[in-house]
């Protein structure tokens, strides 16, 4: 069953990725009435995060960000389903980057990246900065293994397309130690904002008015290897079209303090919502953990 579902699954979506971007947006529309009128897609958790996270906006402010979510979360769907067909040279002109020397110039060096990624934006597409950076310089992505095989091996199929390598999370300390061994430099790319689980709930802070709990994993990698951290703010220019702005952290993660790392991309996170609150992934239980008293 699990076989026939990818199947279905991946000529549907190949089928689908043949489509022009206009076509696709014209379902995505369709898909926003199903998702956010018909079905009511997750409208609790999404309303009742942006009331806790915005508690200056009036009713009618908050409406328009869920509106305008909505709208986003159709457009990023047909977006990740066009990326199976999208190639090197579209995927550089529609993701781009106003500042990539603070990437490459390190990739250059030999140091090792810590790029730290939000749900934010046209975020799956950062798979193309392997694109910009010298073929000798491995990209990692680290990735949450999905329960049906066939389709976890779709996606990583779609994600490694551009030279990009996939590291499941629970090998993520294994593979990178052993990266550092043997290359001069590697790049990893964390997505960083996910609700974590008890196991992962290690670092708390007030984020968008509310007690919040990270995960420190990516920090505490960081930390072992004395990798560069960046910050990936993501601008959604319009429909298809992305720009990264890179923003360094810290050149020697070994020499922050526990805590510090992890603050600061909370921090950044704070500001990249605040500047275009759409843009993020509103529907996720981001704060379902909450701390011991």
């Amino acid at each position: 069953m699990k076989r026939l579902s990818y199947w279905f699954t991946y000529i549907g979506m190949h089928l689908l990725a043949l489509l022009p971007f206009s076509v696709l947006y014209l379902i995505s529309d369709c898909l926003y009435v199903l998702l956010r009128h018909v079905v009511g897609y997750r409208k609790k958790v999404v309303r009742t995060n942006l009331r806790n996270s915005f508690p200056e906006k009036t009713k009618d402010e908050l409406k328009e960000i869920e509106r305008e979510f909505y709208h986003y979360l159709c457009d990023y769907l047909v977006e990740e389903v066009k990326m199976a067909r999208l190639s090197p040279e579209e995927i550089k002109r529609r993701m781009c980057y106003d500042n990539f020397e603070e990437f490459s110039d390190r990739a250059k060096r030999g140091q090792n990246i810590a790029l730290l990624i939000p749900h934010y934006g046209n975020f799956e597409w950062l798979i193309n900065i392997k694109l910009l950076v010298p073929q000798e310089y491995p990209i990692l992505h680290i990735y949450k293994p999905l329960h049906n095989p066939y389709m976890d091996g779709m996606l990583q199929q779609i994600r490694a397309q551009y030279g990009g390598v996939n590291v499941a999370k629970h090998a993520t300390v294994r593979t990178l130690v052993k990266m550092h061994k043997e290359y001069n430099g590697f790049g990893v790319g964390f997505i960083t904002d996910q609700s974590p689980n008890k196991t992962e709930a290690k670092y708390w802070t007030t984020f968008l008015h509310q007690d919040t709990v990270f995960m420190d994993g990516a920090e505490k990698l960081a930390k072992m290897l004395d990798m560069s951290v960046l910050y990936a703010d993501i601008t959604r220019i319009r429909r298809g079209y992305g720009k990264v702005h890179f923003e360094v952290i810290t050149d020697s993660a070994n020499e922050t303090k526990d805590g510090e790392i992890t603050e600061a991309f909370a921090r950044m996170l704070e500001q990249t919502i605040r500047r275009e609150p759409p843009y993020w992934f509103w529907s996720h239980k981001r704060w379902k953990i909450k701390r011991d008293v």
